[in-house]
């Protein structure tokens, strides 16, 4: 039963994990154009994009390198 159920699984890839990359691309292309904005920019929406960027970016790292290729 153990070896037939380690067969069954053939990948380490879930739904969610694409889900989470296509938020990171959002979140990349918001910041981006916070960035490019007008001169009067908004620093805390500035700061709170790239705060969540970071963090996602974190969880890609850790979902593609740790769990992925594990």
């Amino acid at each position: 039963m153990f070896l037939a159920e380690e067969a069954a699984k053939t990948s380490n890839i879930n739904t969610f994990d694409w889900f989470m990359l296509a938020f990171t691309i959002l979140i990349a292309i918001g910041f981006v154009r916070l960035l490019t904005a007008s001169p009067k920019k908004n620093l805390f929406a500035i700061g709170f994009s790239f705060v969540s960027l970071a963090l996602f970016l974190y969880i890609d790292y850790v979902m593609i390198f740790k769990i992925w290729l594990a």
